[in-house]
């Protein structure tokens, strides 16, 4: 399964607007207020759609009614919008939301709308013939760990205001630890993390500790932000859920992250692409940009396709600039604030 491409009209903040994606790393860049985090979660409500109803025991093949019943409750639990005509964009005359998603398998193309009145009503254009096979994972900005402890029975039996990728996430996190012939792979990809994190992850009376040779078990509440983002990951390798042909969504994994941190958090990104993991993430830190692009210069990761998208905010609305490598996109929205910031203190050196 890969995302080829997602294409949006009158979608939030979006006139019209299509990413064509890579199989590797997908970057989406802009200030706060653009909508990259909305592109994401646009994107994996779909795929995780597909992917819960194909992995039921009584799954049938997908039809209308079905996808578009399914499509509109995960939009609006993982988006939260009051209502899911909130996300159709009401300027110039935009009264309805068009959303297409093609795959290297056209078999799970899907089209889909909506219109500004409605409240949980999608009409599908195109559905799939078959499901998708591989669970999408969505990490959001804050770690999840130390939420983990009866969170998925709290958040079924009660309201809570939490996306449903919370959700989402932690049942991946409590899944069985992955067993048979990837588990060489799982070890490689483990190995850098859990050196920088000084001990490895375990699972304990339903909460996640950190265990140290020296130092026993460390409860993740204790741990930095940062360190507790990193385990969040092995966990997630370790269980399998991070491993061949799926996708991974990561809403700006440099959130609370220190540059060391940063560093090895885009180093894991690289590797997962090389294991055959599509990636996509947005940020608004040029820091972590760059590491990515000093990373890509430089074996493992010199094969791993790549595309870069700048959202840039106008009177009209977001527009998408997007291209193969940083130096493609114009304008690089990112870097005007941290550039500024550099000629000040510049100025103030030399003054």
């Amino acid at each position: 399964m890969m995302l080829k491409q997602l294409s949006v009209e009158n979608f939030t903040a979006f006139p019209k607007a299509q990413l064509d994606f890579a199989s590797g790393l997908n970057v989406i860049i802009g200030e706060n207020g653009t909508g990259k985090s909305l592109l994401l979660k646009l994107a994996y409500s779909v795929l995780s759609v597909s992917a819960a109803e194909g992995k039921k025991p009584n799954a049938t093949v997908p039809t209308k009614s079905l996808l578009a019943s399914r499509l509109a409750a995960k939009l609006v639990n993982v988006i939260r919008p009051e209502s899911l005509g909130r996300l159709v964009r009401r300027k110039q005359g935009g009264k309805r939301c068009e959303i297409l998603l093609t795959f290297d398998d056209s078999l799970l193309d899907t089209a889909f709308s909506f219109a500004t009145q409605s409240k949980s009503e999608v009409i599908v254009q195109k559905t799939p013939s078959t499901w998708q096979t591989a669970s999408p994972v969505f990490l959001p900005t804050r770690e999840l760990l130390t939420i983990y402890p009866s969170f998925v029975s709290v958040y079924e039996n009660h309201y809570l205001e939490f996306e449903e990728t919370y959700r989402d996430t932690c049942l991946l996190l409590g899944a069985p630890l992955l067993k048979g012939s990837r588990k060489k792979v799982v070890k490689e990809l483990l190995q850098p993390l859990e050196k920088t994190m000084d001990g490895s992850v375990i699972l304990k009376n339903g909460r996640f500790y950190l265990k140290q040779a020296d130092a026993g078990h460390e409860e993740m509440p204790l741990l930095a932000e940062g360190l507790r983002k990193l385990a969040m990951i092995t966990v997630l390798i370790s269980t399998g859920s991070l491993l061949e042909k799926t996708c991974l969504f990561w809403d700006e994994p440099e959130t609370n992250l220190n540059p060391k941190l940063i560093r090895m958090v885009a180093s894991t990104i690289l590797h997962l692409c090389n294991n055959g993991i599509q990636v996509f993430v947005a940020t608004h830190s040029l820091f972590f940009v760059r590491e990515l692009e000093i990373l890509s210069a430089n074996k493992p990761f010199k094969e791993v396709k790549q595309r870069y998208f700048a959202l840039e905010q106008t009177k009209q609305g977001v527009n998408v600039h997007q291209g193969n490598s940083i130096e493609d996109v114009d304008p690089l929205v990112l870097l005007d604030e941290e550039l500024q910031q550099s000629d000040r203190f510049m100025a103030e050196e030399y003054a």
